[in-house]
C-alpha cells in the first residue's frame, strides 16, 4: 500500500513497532529509525546507491532486523509546492518498493530537511567530513520526526 495520506499510513500500520524513514538521493539513500513507541527518529545509516535490487535488499534487511511496521519516504517537493522529476524519481522508487513488501509506504515533505540537519549538525561542532558521512541519515531522521511529530498530534487531538 502506498498512500500521500500519512493518517491512512499510520492507520494501515500495527501500533506498537517501529517506523523507518528515508532520504533518497541520487548517489545515497539516507536511513533512520523511530522506537516502538513513535516517539523519537533516530538515524541509522547511509546506503551507497548501487542499483535498486541491491539497495531495497539493504532496506529490506533492516526493516526485518528493526521489525519495521511502515517506511515513510521523504517526497522532495519544489519550495512553491508542486512536483518536479526528483518526486517523480521518488515515487517510482515506492512503486518498486511495493512490489517486494507488505509494509505500508507513504511520503513525507521533505523540504529544508538537508539544511536543518547541517544547522544541527554544525551546531552540534561536526567536522565537514563527518557532516559527509551522516548528512543523509540525519535528514532522513527530521523527515520520520516530522511524521512522528504528526502522528503524536493527532493522537493528543482525539476525544
Amino acid at each position: 500500500m502506498i498512500t500521500d495520506d500519512i493518517i491512512a499510513f499510520f492507520a494501515a500500520t500495527p501500533p506498537m513497532r517501529a517506523l523507518a524513514g528515508l532520504d533518497l538521493g541520487t548517489v545515497t539513500i539516507g536511513v533512520a529509525v523511530s522506537d516502538g513507541m513513535r516517539q523519537v527518529a533516530t538515524p541509522l545509516e547511509t546506503i551507497r546507491r548501487k542499483k535498486f535490487g541491491l539497495d531495497a535488499a539493504r532496506l529490506l534487511e533492516i526493516c526485518e532486523d528493526r521489525n519495521i511496521a511502515g517506511i515513510v519516504l521523504g517526497l522532495p517537493l519544489n519550495m512553491d509546492g508542486s512536483e518536479g522529476p526528483r518526486c517523480q524519481s521518488t515515487r517510482a522508487f515506492a512503486r518498486n518498493l511495493e512490489k517486494l513488501t507488505d509494509l505500508p509506504i507513504s511520503f513525507w515533505d521533505e523540504r529544508l530537511s538537508t539544511v536543518a540537519a547541517e544547522r544541527a549538525l554544525l551546531e552540534a561542532d561536526t567536522s565537514r567530513k563527518r557532516r559527509a558521512e551522516v548528512i543523509d541519515h540525519v535528514a532522513a531522521s527530521y523527515i520520520l520526526q516530522g511524521a512522528l511529530d504528526r502522528l503524536s498530534h493527532l493522537e493528543a487531538s482525539r476525544p
